[in-house]
């Protein structure tokens, strides 16, 4: 259930009962044609379908992370990793407080990577709490459907074009070849723009929403696993 169709009663009634609460992690970003929000919006969805069966409190996604290269790109927002750290830890202290004492954060973004370790920290000061950190896309049997369906799977292209994040704007048909990802991590953020051009990392743009539900359905499946593996 999303915290925005909960009340302070709910929560309270909640967690009287069960501990679980899920905190999904995003970016505002460049994707290509795809919308900038692809992050946030993919991690609150998968962490949304995969707890509503089981009545699981769902926060909504921290909107904003750690995405320095992309900053020559208009739109694009990026969190020093102090800063992101800092506010990761914040609503950890919250949830806490709220009667929240196993958390599955739900990540969208690599660059949010620091929060992972920050998790680890977190725990060793609340040991009475236990987190799992969950990188929806690359967990064991989503990323295995990805390759499955097109081991060229990578960021702003089809791998991320759903339904839902997909714009008026979006190619479709067209494929671009793959850039040079090890290069793309040395340059500054307008050589970057340059090397990426239209932001998409290569491959096809699209694939057909059949395959890209199939692979959708196992994210939710595997992300509620954890939920009730717990």
């Amino acid at each position: 259930m999303r915290i925005a169709d909960m009340d302070w009663r709910m929560v309270e009634d909640w967690t009287r009962a069960d501990d679980r609460g899920v905190l999904p992690l995003g970016s505002t970003e460049q994707h290509s044609g795809l919308s900038l929000m692809v992050d946030t919006i993919l991690a609150e969805k998968v962490a949304v379908e995969a707890a509503e069966p089981l009545g699981i409190p769902v926060y909504p996604a921290i909107p904003f992370g750690i995405a320095p290269y992309f900053q020559a790109y208009p739109g694009s927002v990026t969190l020093r990793v102090a800063t992101y750290v800092e506010l990761v830890r914040d609503v950890l202290d919250s949830m806490k407080r709220s009667g929240f004492r196993r958390i599955l954060i739900v990540n969208g973004h690599g660059g949010n990577q620091p929060a992972a370790s920050l998790a680890q920290e977190w725990l060793m000061d609340n040991p009475d709490c236990q987190i799992r950190f969950h990188d929806w896309w690359r967990a064991k049997q989503t990323w295995a459907a990805v390759q499955a369906t097109d081991p060229q799977g990578s960021h702003a292209n089809w791998m991320e074009n759903f339904p839902w994040t997909r714009l008026a704007t979006t190619p479709s048909e067209d494929e671009k070849p793959m850039v040079d990802t090890d290069r793309l991590k040395t340059l500054p953020p307008f050589e970057a723009r340059n090397l990426l051009e239209d932001g998409s990392f290569g491959g096809r743009y699209q694939r057909s929403d059949n395959e890209m539900l199939a692979i959708w359905n196992i994210a939710v499946t595997e992300t509620r696993s954890m939920l009730e593996t717990w």
